[in-house]
């Protein structure tokens, strides 16, 4: 197959890289660093490295818009971070976390979708924090939950044309990014069980994704709860 990965210099998407090129698949690693894309191309003669910058929609314009013959895209390319001060948040700063989070998922899209064709899937990478106000998340997870609904709706109006569009929540998962989080992650689990567990469920044809499965069915039951009952339980965990 040959697949197309954003964020593919760090965390899952570089995981997935890697794996999916050990699998023997055409891998297109995307990314702003050129350094980490030199050694995924120098890992396997499968790689094929597109650096540039998911915020800058020209960029992905003229990098991705040529691009076809594609089975899956994966987009993962994504920052996270947190207001420390809800009472005098930065603006920028949720601007900033949109900026890649999520018009940088747009604009890869746009690029990408008019090229794909029957039978083609389009991954959208986005969290489990969308699925509760947790504390200091405002950017991080209003971002995630604006790519999921965006998502959703998209594969609504793709369906037609026979190309299948797959949200990925992710939980806990040890990467550089949550490695920089100074509280206590549940279930946590590494980036090659996060690569094995969204393969496998992403070949059953499963549109939505979960890991780890667990995590996920808790945080899918707190957030069915009333809304009062889910801010009772954030508040709790922020005290």
């Amino acid at each position: 197959m040959n697949i197309l990965i954003s964020g593919a210099t760090s965390g899952i998407g570089q995981q997935l890289a890697k794996d999916y090129a050990a699998q023997g698949h055409r891998v297109y690693a995307c990314g702003r660093n050129q350094e980490k894309l030199a050694e995924l191309s120098a890992s396997a003669d499968t790689i094929e490295t597109l650096q540039f910058d998911v915020t800058d929609r020209a960029a992905c314009r003229t990098t991705l818009g040529a691009i076809d013959s594609l089975d899956i895209v994966i987009l993962s390319a994504g920052v996270c971070e947190y207001i420390d001060d809800a009472k005098h948040f930065d603006a920028d700063l949720v601007e900033r976390v949109f900026a890649a989070n999520f018009f940088g998922m747009v604009n890869c899209a746009e690029a990408l979708t008019p090229n794909l064709n029957k039978g083609a899937k389009l991954v959208f990478i986005d969290s489990m924090s969308r699925l509760l106000p947790f504390t200091r998340a405002q950017a991080y997870g209003a971002s995630k939950a604006a790519t999921f609904y965006f998502a959703q709706s998209l594969g609504v109006d793709l369906k037609p044309h026979g190309i299948q569009v797959v949200t990925v929540s992710p939980g806990f998962v040890k990467t550089p990014m949550t490695d920089a989080n100074d509280f206590a992650m549940p279930m946590r689990i590494t980036v090659e069980q996060a690569s094995a567990s969204f393969r496998q469920q992403l070949a059953k044809g499963r549109s939505t994704i979960y890991f780890p499965r667990r995590f996920g069915f808790i945080l899918r039951l707190l957030n069915k709860l009333p809304t009062a009952l889910q801010l009772r339980i954030a508040q709790r965990m922020k005290d």
